[in-house]
């Protein structure tokens, strides 16, 4: 490798591991890169606007809005009470409540931390009361988090779109039954856990009153995500467009349906939702300028070539490939590391024969287990923070849903219909 290459990954792992934040890091590196190529430094500046300059990525403040207004608007309880009436009764049904709500959030927010945050806040002290370990309760809410990136509509799906410059749409598609796998998993997890821990159930089955109650208090809630994604394949509006009808939507549910947002509420929501897109873009912005830079020095065809180079066997590599996202997720960002490895796991993808959209998927889930794994997974901050659980406590918790989603990611990598029959129904 050069020397310009060397100082790129240098600057970056040193400022990853002397904890500095992931975007200065990169931007240090950046610098770094670009003094040793001796490369004119308004290129820096042109790379890192130019990293923004994408009309697809105006779909992510659409969706942090829409998420932090659902959330404040009273939906995510709603959610829950549809869960709850559909599986009180069932043993282990408080913690498959976690799951089924954050499935429904999932295709809210798009967003894991946002998911775990939402529905951890009200189950991780529900299930508490009726017998559940803390730890474990938090550990559920971390693991259910990650759902919110697999299922539509997908913050990370958006960003890999972007980046590998393959079809929003069709990524959104593929995650749908993985995230529903993933969540019977999880289901299944809460199911044993409940047996070995006598936690039966005392609830009566919801009756049809119960229920049809539930559901017409959760209707808005549950036409969030019909409205969202029926018009985006529906051919109504683009993904993009998509995200300013969710704010709209969950403005007049919330101020004027479930009359839980008021006026005064807006300026703090909108501020919090400025802050999470605000650091998402900074990110954005500076990794651009790192992979335009690690293109230049053709980094990710010498990587894609050593990586082949260690195996001729598809399932090796693929496998490998695996276990580098899983780390790469659970220590660094995953927008950044999408920016930053796009061009490296395309070609190799290009040189598997893999289809565009089944590696999209795989790239997003492995990076999604990642935000729930130790020691650096940021579902697992949240889901401590909003616990008071230390990490080191929800960690022995947390492994067999992590086993969980090891497994769906081995199913998704090696049977391709899994996330390609989605898209392909749908042309």
């Amino acid at each position: 490798m050069t020397a310009t290459a060397w100082a790129l990954l240098l600057v970056f792992a040193g400022g990853l591991f002397t904890g500095v934040p992931i975007a200065i890091a990169i931007g240090l590196a950046a610098v770094a890169g670009i003094y040793m190529a001796d490369f004119p430094w308004v290129i820096l500046s042109q790379r890192i606007i130019a990293g923004t300059q994408v009309f697809s990525l105006l779909a992510i403040p659409g969706f942090v809005l829409t998420g932090d207004l659902m959330m404040h608007g009273g939906l995510s309880r709603r959610l829950v009470a549809v869960g709850q009436a559909l599986v009180r009764h069932i043993t282990g049904g408080l913690g498959m409540v976690t799951v089924i709500s954050a499935t429904f959030f999932a295709a809210i927010s798009g967003s894991a931390p946002a998911t775990t945050a939402a529905i951890g806040g009200i189950m991780i002290p529900e299930m508490e009361k009726r017998g559940w370990r803390r730890d474990f309760s938090a550990s559920l809410a971390t693991a259910s988090g990650p759902i919110g990136q697999m299922i539509p509509p997908s913050i990370p799906m958006i960003i890999w779109g972007v980046v590998a410059e393959q079809s929003i749409g069709k990524l959104f598609l593929a995650g749908i039954i993985p995230g529903i796998l993933i969540a019977c998993g999880l289901m299944g997890v809460c199911y044993v856990t409940a047996r070995r821990s006598n936690i039966m159930s005392n609830e009566p089955r919801a009756t049809w009153k119960e229920l049809r109650s539930a559901l017409n208090q959760g209707k808005w809630s549950l036409a969030a995500p019909v409205v969202i994604l029926g018009g985006i394949y529906g051919g109504v509006f683009t993904p993009t467009e998509a995200a300013a009808i969710g704010v709209v939507y969950a403005l007049l549910v919330g101020l004027f349906i479930h009359r839980e947002l008021n006026y005064r509420d807006l300026p703090s929501i909108v501020k919090r939702s400025m802050r999470t897109t605000t650091i998402v873009c900074f990110i954005i912005a500076t990794a651009a300028a790192f992979g335009w830079l690690i293109t230049v020095e053709q980094l990710p065809n010498t990587i894609a070539q050593i990586v082949l180079g260690v195996s001729d066997n598809p399932i090796i590599i693929l496998l490998m490939m695996n276990l580098c996202l899983l780390f790469i997720g659970a220590v660094m960002d995953n927008i950044a590391a999408m920016i930053i490895l796009g061009g490296i796991l395309t070609a190799m993808g290009a040189s598997l024969g893999l289809d565009p959209t089944h590696l999209g998927a795989i790239v997003v889930i492995n990076l999604a287990i990642g935000m729930a794994t130790p020691p650096f997974g940021y579902s697992l901050f949240v889901g401590s923070a909003i616990s008071g659980v230390p990490i080191e406590t929800m960690t022995k918790t947390l492994w067999p849903m992590l086993l969980v989603m090891f497994f769906v990611l081995g199913l998704v990598t090696y049977i391709p219909w899994i996330t390609l029959a989605i898209p392909r129904a749908f042309g």
